[in-house]
């Protein structure tokens, strides 16, 4: 698997802080951004099992929209083991979005992967969730992954934060009431790459939408065996849902493409409710609210980049 590797730009946290507190400002009715000691991920509602998100933090894109529309290339299935010694952090703690093992499951599914990865001298712990249609009345199925599996696998396309998992310090997040049309993480996003133009940032973590609700999709559990060849198309294969707080979020973010055909930005989201999926934005801007814990990524790596691709189904 071809593996390129570029160092993004690390201003201070606090400068970011700033950065973004001044960005948020324009889309939400209140925003506060600060530096602070990240909180221990391992209990609820987050029940990670790392306690930070600090430590040689990484970002890495592993193939692409293109594997899985116009059509899916089934040959394209992942090991997240595998991925953490090719963006060299064996033992890493990995979390993001991506497209379920379908290799394993038998089925296409939306994918959480939060994942304390295989180290030198310590056992991994998969602590992921995947999102299905259910096929019994088309809602949303959520499962936690090493219920019934055993593996560490992903396929097709994932977006995912790497670090060692370690405490530290981290940037917090609060917005309520959003006034502007940009949904959180892109409100987050556009800041940063109005504000830093063409030196890229990456960043991930997880947020909490507290209070309110949020569209999401699921894809369904058959591949399309029609070609998928625009948005429209897109949109009519996937299932769409309000979906109820508090949900736990996902984000992995880079304010600008390097050259390296990305996905900007990518969240997916669980809870301890039954609902989760693809994060799209809030569906009450007047009541959401939101939490979240960031950190800024040191390098992206590049996998298994799509040597053909297209702009759809990036959304």
């Amino acid at each position: 698997m071809a593996c390129a590797e570029f160092p993004f730009h690390v201003p201070s946290l606090e400068e970011l802080a700033g950065v973004l507190q001044n960005g948020l400002q324009e889309n939400f009715a209140d925003a506060q951004v600060s530096v602070v000691d990240c909180p221990d991920l391992t209990k609820e509602p987050f029940t990670f099992p790392a306690k930070g998100i600090c430590g040689k933090t990484r970002i890495a894109e592993v193939g692409g929209v293109p594997y899985l529309m116009p059509l899916v290339n089934k040959k394209k299935v992942y090991d997240v083991n595998k991925i953490a010694k090719e963006i060299r952090l064996p033992g890493a703690f990995i979390l993001g979005a991506g497209a379920g093992p379908f290799q394993t499951l038998g089925f296409n599914s939306e994918f959480m992967p939060v994942i304390q990865t295989e180290g030198a001298h310590t056992p991994p712990v998969n602590g992921s969730y995947f999102a299905r249609v259910n096929p019994a009345d088309g809602g949303c199925l959520l499962e936690k992954y090493s219920e019934k599996h055993q593996d560490y696998g992903c396929a097709l396309l994932a977006n995912l934060f790497a670090s060692e998992g370690q405490p530290g310090k981290v940037i917090e997040v609060k917005a309520k009431r959003r006034t502007g049309k940009l949904n959180f993480v892109t409100c987050m996003r556009e800041t940063l790459e109005k504000h830093y133009g063409d030196k890229p940032i990456g960043m991930g973590g997880t947020f909490l939408v507290q209070k309110g609700k949020v569209k999401a999709h699921i894809m369904p559990a058959e591949f399309s065996s029609c070609p998928l060849n625009s948005d429209e198309d897109v949109n009519k294969w996937l299932q769409f849902y309000e979906m109820q707080g508090p949900l736990v979020c996902l984000p992995v973010f880079v304010s600008k493409d390097p050259g390296f055909d990305l996905r900007l930005e990518h969240t997916h989201f669980f809870s301890h409710h039954g609902n989760g999926g693809h994060y799209h934005y809030d569906t009450t801007p007047d009541t959401v609210e939101y939490l979240g814990y960031f950190s800024p990524a040191e390098f992206l790596f590049r996998i298994d980049q799509p040597k053909e691709t297209h702009s759809i189904g990036r959304d």
